[in-house]
């Protein structure tokens, strides 16, 4: 044989255990341990072979690696000798004996509890570095980095698993919509594309135009999201008209086009945030400028089956009847509790509305009681992402996290218990520590958090410590 297992068998042993004899050194097992990796593991199939005689089946491996595996059989957890080892060294060796799944479970970091996250890795793209847009896997963790008009994945063990190049000069949106599959646009090329990450082919392209209106062409993606069957893509032409079109995922042709709009004013820009909320079927879209006068702009919900806006608020100039000229200066969407956050541009003060009950003024603005936690800085410059039930606010070079504050249920009704205090905020980083440059995006994959900074070859990944 050629794999490194000799053709002796396993010898009859008492109690279901069993011996292996890995690099010359012997391990004694039991038949349980060996079939908890998989039927169709390796080490499944040995714990299978008839017991003929004493002798340990010879693996011609390295016995170091194959205890720390060995362990993680045993406990579902590393062991601490697994520090000794890089991530691919032990991705490499679970390959071989088919436990990939039963390793990733026990590297990947326990739920974000947002209290004790930290910074685990600095991932930079081998070339054109300076990332652009980034898109995580929700799943495993896993991401894709644009830079240039590459795009480069890692894996959910964050080794880099491939690149490509796509016909685009410089990626400045990405969104995977399947999992080999990336939906990709720029804001200095026309068009949605749709790149196979697998094979590096360009699998679909969705173009806005209209026959009526010889204005209509050249249009630029400006933020992408996606639902089990379709994806949604604001477009932005040269003039500053803009639409959404909804593309169906099975065959990325156009299926309808709504919120047209002439982008003449803030409220009427390109919606630069899109999130698809899969309980409701609804659209929220956002869009933020800033000026001489501050900062200004919207958010809108829109029906995604009618393209019909459902509520939607404009600031300044509504629903601020007593924060008026605080504008925000982002917004996101906690889909898991059905919330809306924004940040402040001003004050810098972080406020949730229940999105099941929009009306004039929804918004609560969240209070610390720490002393020590409460900050002090303004909103500009801020970014907001709601992840697993956390909301990760980046402050300019800091990086904060609101933890949801646990409450008993009652019968009280959902919206009268988001209060000032329903939330409290931890530190990930501090401003003395982030001095890399100020944080222009983040978004959470698995159970981790990818940090993109302006003017940083890279992003961070953030887990539990």
């Amino acid at each position: 044989m050629d794999d490194g297992i000799s053709h002796v068998a396993l010898g009859s042993q008492p109690n279901d255990r069993i011996k292996l004899n890995v690099g010359s050194k012997l391990f004694e097992t039991t038949v349980s341990t060996l079939q908890s990796a998989g039927p169709d593991s390796l080490l499944a199939a040995l714990s299978n072979r008839p017991r003929l005689d004493s002798n340990p089946v010879f693996i011609d491996r390295d016995p170091e690696i194959f205890s720390i595996l060995l362990s993680v059989l045993r406990t579902n957890r590393l062991p601490s000798t697994a520090r000794r080892f890089t991530k691919q060294e032990l991705a490499e060796e679970a390959s071989y004996y088919g436990i990939e799944s039963q390793l990733k479970s026990a590297m990947l970091p326990t739920p974000l509890s947002g209290i004790d996250a930290s910074r685990v890795a600095t991932i930079n793209p081998a070339s054109d570095g300076l990332v652009s847009a980034f898109t995580a896997g929700d799943g495993d963790g896993s991401v894709w980095i644009a830079h240039g008009g590459q795009i480069t994945g890692y894996d959910w063990n964050l080794t880099h698993a491939g690149t490509i190049r796509t016909h685009l000069e410089d990626i400045t949106s990405i969104r995977r919509v399947w999992p080999e599959v990336a939906a990709v646009g720029s804001d200095i090329a026309a068009g949605l594309h749709f790149y196979d990450f697998s094979n590096g082919s360009r699998v679909g392209s969705a173009h806005w135009t209209d026959k009526s209106d010889p204005r209509i062409y050249k249009a630029r993606v400006a933020a992408i999201a996606d639902s089990p069957s379709q994806v949604f893509a604001s477009f932005d032409c040269p003039h500053r008209e803009n639409c959404i079109l909804v593309i169906d995922k099975s065959t990325l042709k156009i299926e309808s086009e709504f919120a047209r709009q002439p982008g003449s004013s803030a409220k009427n820009m390109v919606a630069e945030k899109l999130t698809y909320l899969p309980d409701s079927g609804l659209l929220v879209g956002s869009a933020v400028a800033s000026g001489a006068f501050g900062y200004s702009g919207y958010i809108r919900l829109w029906d995604a089956r009618s393209g019909e806006v459902v509520w939607e608020t404009n600031e300044p100039g509504s629903g601020r009847s007593s924060r008026f000229g605080d504008s925000f200066a982002d917004v996101d969407v906690d889909t898991d509790e059905s919330t809306l956050f924004k940040i402040c541009s001003k004050s810098g003060d972080v406020a949730v509305a229940d999105l099941r009950n929009l009306g004039d003024d929804p918004w609560v603005y969240l209070k610390e009681k720490n002393p020590s936690m409460r900050s002090t800085g303004g909103g500009g410059e801020s970014v907001i992402h709601c992840y697993r039930k956390q909301v990760f606010v980046g402050r300019e070079g800091e990086l904060e996290v609101w933890s949801k504050v646990e409450e008993k249920e009652t019968n009280i009704e959902r919206e009268s218990r988001l209060s000032e205090g329903s939330y409290r905020r931890n530190y990930v980083d501090k401003m003395e520590d982030s001095e890399r440059g100020i944080i222009k995006k983040i978004e959470g994959g698995g159970d981790r958090l990818f940090v993109c900074r302006e003017n940083v070859e890279g992003i961070e990944g953030v887990d539990d410590s």
